[in-house]
């Protein structure tokens, strides 16, 4: 075994023992029933924390621009940037005329309706102070925007900015808003399987991971001096990662749409997934470089945070530990194969964290979830256990979400290669070299960031 691979054997030993360790705490409380864990707030509070994750939300969207762009070159800042905001106004737009009203429009198996075109007959009256549907489409609005956001950083410094506009535009019709249908809106995943996906494993990380992947695959790489060199801005870099980070409390804390116990939980869980995310990533990096670097660990507590994303409301606070370490090492080993291995230019590693954590992310609510977490209060307020994961007995929620999985990896990839393959026949898709080693903020933009 080479001393990669031994370093690998010891983190899933570590993470292994940690499990088994952590399952006699488990039957200690497993007879609790979460009721007040569930139980909303009264005067309004719900309304007022749903608001304010939807503020945190979007204040993910500049720091994507700023973590983005302070990794690439000095040239690409103002496209990063502009390639943001595009992204945020197209999502916005088409989740307003017919998105939302096709997510969540009704309970088809494909997708929903038409009848809240425009947000027509979206309920925007408060009673006992619960959010209302107006609302929680804010909500969700935020979520559409910050994913395309995320596809950026995968096909950087290559695709101009008019085919990128065009290819959201259609992206955000035919592939993220049935992702959304089909997990959230009760089609057809929710429909076809057991699944949990609380807060977007599947939705957000894996379909924009994939879809990175798809874009990559088909524009190709840059040329080997951009893809040499260095973040041009590391502050940048920190300070786009933590408005991630704190931005994340609201992305996991406000999906419950609650002020509750929930809520407290699902945050608790997500700080710490986080933290053992980037200490992973420092300890691979040391073992691997002999040094530990500033963007690593960022990037190590964004590979905490995805995985954790899909099962934070389900699994209990140990495994959330567990989830973490082993998603680091993962995306971790999965971003170093990727850069060494294989032909595809992952400028900002999209696709080797998002996609390969959210993965991991989605699988492990599979193994980790617990049934005292997944259940719900029913119409007559008594409390009703839902699925559990593998380690508790029960495989019906694993073999769900690895199927939803499997079918977000087939959708996303071909649906969004088809979709950019068309817009080639119509624009240039790609910079030319020339352009490319200009960078985009000059030649598109006209917008140098520095002068």
């Amino acid at each position: 075994m080479n001393h990669h691979g031994k370093i690998a054997a010891a983190f899933v030993i570590i993470a292994a023992g940690l499990t088994m360790t952590a399952l006699g705490l488990v039957s200690s409380s497993a007879d609790a029933e979460p009721e007040g864990f569930l139980t909303p707030v009264s005067g309004g509070g719900d309304i007022a924390w749903i608001m304010t994750a939807s503020i945190l939300v979007f204040a993910m969207i500049p720091g994507i621009a700023f973590f983005y762009g302070g990794m690439l070159r000095k040239q690409s800042m103002t496209a990063t940037m502009a390639q943001c905001l595009i992204a945020t106004g197209i999502m916005v737009l088409i989740w307003v005329i017919c998105g939302y009203s096709l997510a969540f429009g009704s309970e088809g198996f494909l997708i929903g309706n038409l009848d809240h075109v425009f947000m027509n007959g979206v309920i925007e009256d408060v009673v006992d102070g619960e959010v209302n549907e107006l609302e929680f489409a804010f909500f969700q609005m935020m979520f559409s925007a910050l994913t395309a956001c995320i596809i950026i950083g995968a096909c950087a410094e290559r695709v101009r900015f008019t085919a990128l506009a065009w290819f959201l535009v259609f992206w955000g019709l035919f592939v993220y808003t049935p992702m959304a249908h089909w997990v959230w809106g009760g089609g057809m995943f929710d429909q076809l399987f057991t699944v949990r996906d609380f807060a977007g494993g599947t939705v957000v990380h894996i379909c924009a991971g994939v879809t990175g992947l798809a874009l990559i695959s088909f524009v190709g790489v840059r040329s080997a001096s951009i893809r040499k060199s260095h973040a041009h801005n590391i502050p940048f870099a920190f300070l786009g990662a933590m408005l991630l980070w704190i931005g994340w409390f609201g992305f996991n804390g406000g999906s419950g749409l609650m002020a509750n116990g929930q809520a407290i939980h699902v945050c608790f869980v997500t700080m710490l997934a986080s933290a053992a995310g980037l200490i992973t990533w420092a300890i691979c990096q040391y073992q691997t470089t002999g040094r530990v670097g500033a963007l690593g660990l960022i990037t190590g507590a964004v590979a905490g945070l995805v995985a954790i994303t899909p099962g934070c409301a389900y699994v209990p606070v140990w495994a959330s530990f567990v989830i973490g370490i082993i998603g680091s090492m993962l995306c971790f080993f999965a971003v170093r194969f990727i850069h060494s291995k294989c032909n595809f230019d992952d400028a900002l590693d999209v696709f080797g964290v998002h996609g390969i954590g959210g993965i991991w992310g989605a699988i492990s609510t599979g193994i980790f979830a617990e049934s005292k977490y997944t259940g719900s209060i029913n119409a007559s307020g008594i409390y009703e256990e839902g699925p559990a994961g593998i380690i508790f007995g029960q495989a019906d929620l694993l073999i769900g979400q690895i199927a939803s999985v499997a079918m977000t990896l087939a959708f996303c990839f071909v649906a969004s290669y088809c979709i950019i393959w068309v817009l080639s026949k119509f624009m240039p898709v790609r910079v030319s070299k020339e352009e490319e080693a200009i960078g985009q903020d000059i030649i598109e933009h006209g917008e140098p960031a520095y002068q």
